[in-house]
């Protein structure tokens, strides 16, 4: 049995910032877990504001975590006593084939009335099914499972936080 690989979105990290109970106590508990919670860059761009009590909340928290391809980012995978492993899903990034991908999901996702196309949320399905057996924590589950239903996925988990 594998270890899903936890994945973040906008909705997630600003309920970490604003200290919500729920999204707390999963992100305490995912402490010790082998892969840190993956926060794509666009999800870190889509919540950083200049003012110190978002800049305080968010860095403790992506402490915590990992920025696929960013150079001052947490190692994806934590240290073992048998050395340094890596996230390939993490280290490896997306070629032009996986951003038509994600455009395509875009277009085709069957997402819930009065919502428009978002490329960040289908960012965040498509790195969660690079990781297969992923689990992403959102505020907007609906939307979420929609782009990994479109992406053809069946081992990602939403959780609604």
């Amino acid at each position: 049995m594998s270890v899903r690989v936890p994945v973040y979105d906008t909705g997630m990290l600003i309920a970490l910032a604003a200290r919500k109970a729920k999204a707390v106590q999963i992100h305490r508990g995912l402490v010790r877990a082998p892969h840190r919670p993956v926060v794509p860059g666009p999800v870190l761009a889509q919540v950083w504001r200049p003012d110190p009590a978002t800049v305080h909340a968010v860095s403790a928290v992506l402490k915590e975590c990992t920025v696929p391809q960013a150079r001052s980012s947490s190692s994806a995978l934590r240290p073992t006593s048998a050395g340094q492993a890596e996230c390939i899903a993490c280290a490896t990034a997306p070629d032009i084939t996986d951003w038509r991908r994600v455009g395509t999901v875009l277009g085709v996702a069957d997402l819930p009335a009065k919502k428009c196309p978002d490329a960040v949320d289908a960012l965040v399905a498509w790195v969660a099914v690079k990781h297969r057996s992923a689990v992403v924590f959102t505020s907007d589950p609906a939307d979420i499972t929609a782009y990994v239903e479109a992406i053809g996925a069946d081992d990602v988990h939403v959780v609604a936080v």
